[in-house]
């Protein structure tokens, strides 16, 4: 029985060499979401932000919807699908209260060199050091796997910022990318994609170069029905953009609302054929930030701890161990050569991080 492989990845190299075939993933889903802190992940709505009437400080009343007393209920209010079926059946790493750390190798801890990072097993900071539209000089996981031939044609990427045709090189790796407020094409679309392509232009979000997430979602999962894709990365983005602004509502409304995709991701894999057990999900972020509040909204060099990240896994090779409560340190740069380990190749960077063992058979 094999599972298909959900993983937030990016593979290098295009001459990958074939493994002894010992696991049971054909396929990969990666998926990321910018700035979700660890906090929130496993502890739920932040004491500090949240007052004891439940009111946050600018507006409304997160009382009902995400606040209790006890840190495990406050998480499964606020990712349900997380704290029952990931954690029941998978692993997540990076609960720090237990010396459980994840953190990201590079020393910009922002969002391109954090991709970089994750998508290539290695960090770059010589090269990746803006969030500028400049092409990666770096491969891929995405553009290793699309070299291929079993893999050729069956990468997609879809992402809410405008800067990921350039950190998966577009131009280069030949992957079609749908990021920003790119619109669904091709002469076959469904009526579902002609109906997002017009909400999209009309329901415009507060950000210039990043889409709300509920356009990067239902096009990838249109796109996911149509091409039936051995491997796929989804770059949600609302969080981090909501912490930007200093509005703690919207931000945990944008990871229940992740949570929630999750859920339905998960949901079309194990009741699609060409996807029941053969696919491993990977979830990770690509950044930490901020503690308190006059730090939480932003994350850089400056502010040290936006280096603690998480990693969230799930599929037919990887044991339920739930929550990881051991000491221990992994690193969101391991994703790469963990996917391909999975697939049955090895990695073609020798560079590149080492792989996360527990997620392997």
């Amino acid at each position: 029985m094999k599972k298909l492989a959900l993983l937030f990845i990016t593979m290098g190299l295009s001459y990958a060499v074939k493994a002894q075939e010992i696991t049971q993933t054909e396929n990969v889903f990666l998926i990321t979401v910018d700035g979700l802190r660890w906090q929130e992940l496993f502890q739920g709505a932040d004491s500090l932000f949240v007052d004891d009437t439940g009111m946050i400080e600018k507006q409304g009343s997160l009382l009902e919807a995400f606040w209790d007393p006890n840190p495990l209920k406050r998480r499964q209010m606020l990712m349900p699908f997380t704290w029952s079926t990931l954690a029941e059946q998978g692993q997540l790493y990076g609960n720090r209260a237990f010396g459980n750390q994840v953190d990201m190798r590079n020393n910009m801890l922002f969002s391109y060199p954090g991709y970089n990072e994750i998508l290539t097993g290695v960090p770059d900071d010589e090269q990746i050091n803006s969030n500028s539209k400049t092409n990666n000089p770096n491969i891929t996981l995405l553009e290793h796997l699309q070299g291929l031939p079993d893999y050729k044609g069956k990468v997609l990427v879809f992402g809410s910022w405008d800067v990921f045709p350039y950190i998966v090189n577009e131009d280069r790796s030949g992957i079609p990318v749908n990021a920003g407020f790119d619109k669904a094409e091709g002469p076959n679309l469904s009526e579902s994609e002609r109906i997002i392509n017009r909400l999209q232009q009309e329901i415009r979000g507060p950000w210039e170069g990043v889409r709300l997430d509920p356009f990067t979602h239902h096009y990838a999962l249109e796109a996911i029905k149509k091409q039936a894709p051995r491997v796929v990365f989804i770059a949600y983005g609302e969080p981090d953009d909501w912490a930007h602004d200093n509005r703690y509502d919207e931000y945990l409304h944008s990871i229940k609302q992740f949570d929630g995709y999750l859920r339905e991701l998960w949901d079309y894999i194990q009741s699609t054929p060409a996807y029941k057990d053969k696919t491993t999900m990977i979830v990770t972020t690509d950044h930490g930030r901020g503690i308190d509040k006059s730090s939480w909204t932003g994350h850089g060099t400056g502010i040290p701890r936006s280096r603690e990240a998480w990693i969230v896994g799930i599929g037919p090779d990887s044991r339920a161990l739930g929550e990881v409560k051991k000491e221990g340190l992994l690193y969101p740069a391991m994703i790469a050569r963990t996917i391909f380990q999975l697939l049955g190749l090895t990695y073609p960077d020798e560079n590149a991080d080492k792989v996360i063992t527990e997620i392997l058979p």
